[in-house]
Formats: C-alpha cells, sequence, structure tokens
C-alpha cells in the first residue's frame, strides 16, 4: 500500500500475463486484477505474445481480430475445399493448445484431410511435425525465414499479369486494390513484384511461384495462416498480405475457399455445439462505485502493450505510439505477475533481467521455481488445479464438453488457492474487503452459479443438463448437442452474400486492402497496405556465418509447462534444448548430431544439443520455444538449458501493434568445448526447499 499511496495506481503493474490452468474461477491474472480493482486500479497490458501483430491489424483489414474467431469448419473443407495451404502453420503440434482445454477433434480433421487425397501444400523453413505426418501426401516449400510477404507478392504478381485475380470480388468486396497493384506492379516505387523478384528474397524458384498462382486461382484454395510469422518485425504485413492473396482470388466466403488463422489453435474448424457455455469470474467487483459505494472498482488506469514491458521498466514517462495514438509508460515501481512465466517468453532475456532490477518490489504467484519465480522478491506459493475445484469448457469454439475439474488432493505445504489469497488481501485492505472480494460465495458457490447459468442458457437451445449435484457427484463430463446448421458455417458467408446489409466492421465495411486509417497514422514501419519491408535481422543482412534463428513451438509441451517433466528424456540432446541443424551448415562448423553447441550472438549465448537434420532450410536453425532460462553467472552468463529468448532481438513489429518479434534474430553456433555446466534450471534457489 505504501508504493500505491506514494506513486498511484499506475506504479504497480498488475497486467500479468502468460499460460494458465484451465477453469473458470481459479484464473491466476483475473483473481490477481480483481484484488487489485478494489485496490484502486493498476497498470496493465494491451494484447499478447501470441498474436500481437495480427489482433490489431485484422481489425483495420476485415474488422476483427480474426485470430481468435470460429473457422469454415471442417466438413465444409473436407468436402469441399480442393487445395488447403498450411503457411507457417504446425497444428499438429500446436492443436493441444486452448485458452481453456482442448476438445481433441482437429487430428483427426487432419487424418481425413490426409486420407482424402486432396492436395496440400505446406510453406515452412523447417519440415515441421505437421509436414512429417503428411509425408508425401503433402507439397513442402521452405522460404527463407521471414520472406513470406515476398512470396506472397510474387503469386499475387503472377496473378494480375496472367489476369488470374477475381477483378469482380475485388470491386464489390475490397477498397483500396487499385492503390496496393500500383505498388504490386510497381507503378508506385518502380519495383515490379514478379515472381522472380521474390525468388531473390524468399528463394523459391520463380517457376514454382508462378505454379503456385495457377494452381490457387484454378482450384477452391483455403490459405491456412500460422501465427509464428507474425511474431517477426513488421509481423503485420503476413496476415494482411495472406487477405490480400485470398481477395484476389476471390474465394473467401465461398465454402472451403478463403482464408483462415486459427486452424492451428483450440481446433478452429470444429463446429460450434448448441448447449450450455460457462461464464468465468470477472476481474471487478459487482456493485462497484455507480452503486455508491466508496470502493475503488476501476479497471487497469494506465495500459501499454504487453510485449514492450521492458521498455516500459527503461523508460518510464517516456511517450510511445499504438495503433494511432500516443501513450505514456507509467513509472512502475511494483510488479505482480501471478499465473505466468514471462522469464521463458520474453525476448531478449539478459535485458528483462536488467530491468526487473528497476522496481521497489516483485511478487511472483508459482506452483513452480521457475526463472520468473527465482527473479521475485516474494512467491507466494499456489496450488496447482489438482488442489482446488472448478469447471472448463472444451474447444474455444466448439464448446463441446463441460468438464468437471474436481480435487485430488488438499493442497500442499503452504500453498493456497489464489482466490483466497487475493480475498484475505482484500480483508487487510478494509473490513469486510474480504465479503466485498468473494461477493460473499466461496469456492462451491461460484461453481454453482456459473453452471447453473449455462443449464439455463442449454435449456433456452432446448439442451437438458442435469442439476448441478447430480452432474457434480457423477464426475462426467457434459458432451454438448451438434448443431447442423453450425456444421455448416463458412466464415463470411454473409458478408458475401450480401455486404450492403452484412458489412464488416471497417470503416469502408469492406475488406480494406489499402487503410486510410492507417495511412493517416503516418508510421513509416507499417504502409497502408500490405509491403515486404527487410526485418533487421534476416538472411538479407546476416554477416558471415550468421544462421537466422527459428523459435518454434515445441512437440512435447506447452511452451514452458512439462519442461521439466520426464517428457524431456524424449527430446533432450545431452541433456539440453535440442537445436536443429541443416547438415551442410553443420558440417562447415564441424558439428555433429548429438554435439554440445553453443549458440550466441550479442544479446546471449545458450548451450543446445545439435539435432543435424535436411528437415530444415539451409541458414536457419531451429530452437524450440519455452525451455526454462538457466543463466550461469560464472560461466560467461550463459544459459545451460538452451532458452532461445536469450538470443532474440526485443524490438516491437511496428508502432502500429507493438507485438512481440521473436523470430527476428541472427546467431552464430560453434561446437562447445568449454567445461561441463551441470543443468540447475530444474532446481530452486540456494536454501529453498522444493516444497516452497
Amino acid at each position: 500500500m505504501r508504493i500505491r499511496k506514494e506513486h498511484g495506481p499506475a506504479s504497480v503493474f498488475a497486467g500479468s500475463y502468460g499460460w494458465r490452468s484451465s477453469g473458470v474461477l481459479h484464473k491466476a491474472q483475473t483473481l490477481l486484477q480483481r484484488y487489485m480493482s478494489l485496490a484502486g486500479g493498476y497498470s496493465g497490458h494491451l494484447g499478447d505474445y501470441s498474436t500481437g501483430a495480427a489482433q490489431v491489424i485484422m481489425p483495420h483489414v476485415v474488422g476483427s481480430t480474426e485470430v481468435y474467431e470460429q473457422q469454415t469448419t471442417f466438413p465444409m473443407i473436407l468436402e469441399h475445399s480442393q487445395v488447403i495451404v498450411l503457411w507457417g502453420v504446425n497444428p499438429l503440434n500446436t492443436l493441444k493448445i486452448a485458452w481453456t482445454s482442448t476438445d481433441e477433434q482437429g487430428i483427426e480433421f487432419f487424418n481425413q484431410l490426409k486420407a482424402s487425397g486432396k492436395t496440400v501444400i505446406a510453406i515452412d523453413p523447417m519440415r515441421s511435425e505437421t509436414i512429417e505426418f503428411f509425408g508425401d501426401k503433402a507439397q513442402w516449400l521452405a522460404p527463407n525465414m521471414g520472406t513470406d510477404v515476398a512470396m506472397m507478392l510474387g503469386i499475387a504478381h503472377t496473378m494480375v499479369t496472367k489476369s488470374l485475380h477475381d477483378k469482380a470480388f475485388l470491386d464489390k468486396y475490397t477498397t483500396g486494390y487499385d492503390k496496393f497493384e500500383e505498388y504490386l506492379l510497381g507503378k508506385s516505387d518502380k519495383t515490379p513484384k514478379t515472381a522472380a523478384w521474390a525468388e531473390a528474397i524468399c528463394g523459391v524458384p520463380a517457376k514454382q511461384i508462378e505454379l503456385l498462382a495457377e494452381i490457387f486461382s484454378k482450384n477452391r484454395t483455403m490459405l491456412m495462416g500460422g501465427w509464428g510469422m507474425q511474431r517477426q518485425q513488421y509481423g503485420e504485413q503476413k496476415h494482411w498480405m495472406l487477405v490480400t492473396l485470398a481477395a484476389m482470388l476471390g474465394q473467401i466466403g465461398t465454402e472451403g475457399g478463403g482464408f483462415g488463422f486459427s486452424y492451428h489453435y483450440s481446433n478452429g474448424g470444429n463446429p460450434t455445439r448448441s448447449g450450455g457455455i460457462l461464464s468465468a469470474i470477472s476481474s471487478t467487483v459487482a456493485g462497484g462505485s455507480s452503486a455508491g459505494n466508496d470502493w475503488a472498482t476501476s479497471d487497469a488506469v494506465n495500459s501499454f502493450p504487453l510485449a514492450r514491458i521492458v521498455d516500459a521498466l527503461e523508460k518510464p514517462n517516456t511517450k510511445y505510439q499504438h495503433n494511432g495514438h500516443e501513450g505514456t509508460y507509467p513509472d512502475i515501481k511494483m510488479i505482480w505477475w501471478a499465473g505466468g512465466a514471462n522469464f521463458t517468453h520474453h525476448q531478449d532475456t539478459n535485458r528483462l533481467i536488467k530491468a526487473w532490477q528497476k522496481p521497489e518490489m516483485v511478487v511472483v504467484s508459482e506452483c513452480y521455481w521457475t526463472a520468473a519465480a527465482k527473479h521475485a522478491d516474494i512467491v507466494l506459493p499456489i496450488t496447482t488445479s489438482f488442489e482446488r475445484n472448478d469447471l472448463t469448457m472444451t474447444g474455444d469454439y466448439s464448446n463441446q464438453h463441460l468438464v468437471p475439474m474436481k480435487q485430488v488432493v488438499a493442497p500442499l505445504y503452504e500453498s493456497r488457492n489464489d482466490f483466497d489469497v487475493f480475498a484475505d488481501m482484500s480483508e487487510l485492505l478494509k473490513a469486510g474487503g474480504r465479503k466485498v472480494y468473494s461477493e460473499n460465495k466461496e469456492e462451491m458457490d461460484w461453481l454453482r452459479e456459473f453452471y447453473d447459468a449455462a443449464q439455463k442458457g442449454a435449456r433456452a437451445q432446448r439442451v437438458n443438463m442435469p442439476q448441478f449435484n447430480q452432474f457434480w457427484q457423477a464426475n462426467k463430463l457434459i458432451e454438448m448437442r451438434n448443431n447442423e446448421k453450425n456444421d455448416k458455417y463458412v466464415r463470411y458467408a454473409e458478408f458475401r452474400a450480401d455486404p450492403i446489409m452484412n458489412p464488416l466492421g471497417t470503416p469502408s465495411g469492406k475488406i480494406e486492402i489499402f487503410s486510410k486509417t492507417i495511412e493517416g497514422f503516418g508510421y513509416k514501419d507499417c504502409p497502408p497496405h500490405p509491403s515486404w519491408l527487410e526485418p533487421v535481422e534476416w538472411k538479407g543482412s546476416a554477416k558471415e556465418g550468421q544462421l537466422q534463428l527459428l523459435t518454434a513451438h515445441p512437440a512435447h509441451r506447452l511452451h514452458s509447462q512439462l519442461n521439466y517433466a520426464k517428457l524431456r528424456e524424449l527430446y533432450a540432446i545431452a541433456d539440453r534444448e535440442p537445436i536443429t541443424i541443416h547438415p551442410d551448415d553443420a558440417k562447415a562448423r564441424n558439428i555433429a548430431n548429438g554435439d554440445l553447441v553453443r549458440a550466441f550472438n550479442d544479446r546471449g549465448q545458450v548451450l543446445v544439443g545439435a539435432l543435424v537434420s535436411d528437415g530444415i532450410k539451409p541458414g536457419i536453425v531451429c530452437i524450440h520455444e519455452g525451455a526454462w532460462p538457466d543463466l550461469d553467472p560464472a560461466a560467461g552468463g550463459i544459459c545451460k538449458n538452451g532458452g532461445a529468448n536469450v538470443l532474440t532481438k526485443d524490438i516491437p513489429t511496428s508502432q502500429l501493434a507493438n507485438g512481440c518479434s521473436g523470430n527476428t534474430a541472427l546467431v552464430y553456433i560453434e561446437k562447445y568445448t568449454g567445461p561441463v555446466l551441470p543443468l540447475t534450471a530444474f532446481e530452486p534457489p540456494k536454501g529453498e526447499s522444493a516444497k516452497a
């Protein structure tokens, strides 16, 4: 409270973000912010690390965030699509991930897709698990990393010069195409974006690029785009250009055609079911100041882009641009991080560590001794999902199941539920605070309330759900009913049928290939139409010996979760995180499969185990994200566990979105010949117990 009184609510950063346990009640970040709202406000965050660029650019282009939206359904793709393009997407890995819990239907869809005989084209600098899964049932094209826009421009240029683009669709459903075409044909900058021009940048042969234009335009084509390509400098351009390419094909809103950015996440495309949907606890308390009491119930008093947290710590009270607005970073004196592992998902770990020393106090609520917990002043031991009761849905889009999450064991050692921690702390704010925070409800009261509301919603759709006591005692999930209409859902079908009556949420009501709004911002790093912009670190700027670093999602864990588990034995090499290296790059450096390797640049260095494979494009190496940082000050700060973000560059995608650029980095690699450095990533701090 002293910090808040002396420096104001903006000095307390509670924009805590990260992965979490499933559940509608025990949501650490929400519960923290609920408490901070009662305390008088806090500084929060905008956006996230997953889709920081896309979720800001897409509303300007199609009127919604797009990345967290239901997709044209699996049945419609299997029935109508002829060509499926997996552009920078690895669904066999990432479909394990959902914001709630996965409904696990996406893998079966891809099994059916593989057996269907449809044309599948995978565009990725690495032969991902998904590409391995399809085998000879898919064509793999490996562009240079970060050059997707150039490749798409080459396809688009071919379409125009061969009259393969759908002029009628562009005239009726889009705005600004004419200005984009001037750029595409080189009329505005004297550089035609030909297939040959694209080849020089992306490395894919011009003839192949021209062939893609033919294939895409002459077949019902679904472009499935991933998120990794927008986690790069100028990442906004990637999704904008893919939408533009889909618009030129003229298939948006058709059965099995168009584009989608969430087929790889939470099983987007699994049809939405009919039935009950759980609500969740709010970050604000019922009966706030508008109800006449004297409790401060404000939300964040200052919010800034999440991926710019280090900028905020380094440069308090300075101004920045974001999505057409000028903001001011708060002067953060205290950080409270709950339910997230920011030391694994933020770029440039060494810079983060230095910035983390600036606040007077850092509090972390955690179940494990993560790197974030090790860099805190105070650590509150919190229960795992096995030590508390909760409810969840499966499928962020399908809402296929309602699942009881019954407590398995009593809280171990001194751990407590986040809810109880913050409820008791609310009592310290003022007498009666616990009652206000909890709304005079305990754990099972909340769960019953959430369930009863879902049951009421189900009843309105003529779906029966048992009474709560019966459901809880049975301890079985409820599967919601199929909806035949939803089975045939086609994204943008209503817009295509009548763009006047069903306009998009853009200023024009149409797909904005050229955005007057963005033009008005005047950002040099985000032009008003999709453009190829050279990143500061990529193949074209590499010095001799430098390689591009890809930080893909891992196959055997969810980001940093499970890095400490026995699963690690399935993939660790030389007891370290693997680094995938092309045989040509390994040979040039005298590195053999299984060797211990040092990867380094001017931001840091890591130890990794060599996985030599032709499943990655020469000039690129891959260290999967999520390894727990294990920096050794006595050994030059080297990360002994291969944390990829020790090497990545902490710069914004652009002034528009300020997303993270975790896939913008150049590194050197060499065979490690130094002293043996034991792994300590999973050990508690000295003097602390693993039980803490």
